[in-house]
């Protein structure tokens, strides 16, 4: 089985693809000044991003975790969230309030897809 590693650092990499899988690291936002939704917005951009370069695409997501410091900002989230996922296309999703490694970061989201071949 081959396995790619794609954006690699150090101590991690953006995406790694094995046996069609396609695994995103938590993404943030690259925009700490914005608001919630945001920098949700923000991070939902990146995942598109991501997943194109690993030959996927939100559709053929099967699970994400979004990480909230705060859940005062769910329902914020949840409104980039909605509009950028298709109900019929929900993947499994967990949403758990944990301390992030900025404090100026208000989401991250780490996503496993399906990879289109």
């Amino acid at each position: 089985m081959d396995i790619c590693y794609l954006g690699t650092s150090k101590r991690y990499s953006e995406a790694v693809v094995a046996n069609g899988l396609v695994f995103l690291s938590g993404m943030v936002p690259e925009n700490p000044e914005a608001d919630a939704k945001a920098q949700t917005e923000n991070v939902l951009a990146q995942i598109d991003s991501w997943l194109a370069q690993c030959q996927s695409d939100k559709a053929h997501i099967l699970e994400a975790t979004i990480y909230l410091p705060d859940m005062n900002d769910y329902a914020a989230m949840n409104e980039a969230w909605d509009a950028w996922t298709a109900p019929e296309r929900a993947p499994a999703r967990a949403c758990v309030e944990a301390k992030l490694a900025s404090p100026d970061w208000k989401v991250e989201i780490k996503i496993t897809a399906l990879q289109i071949k």
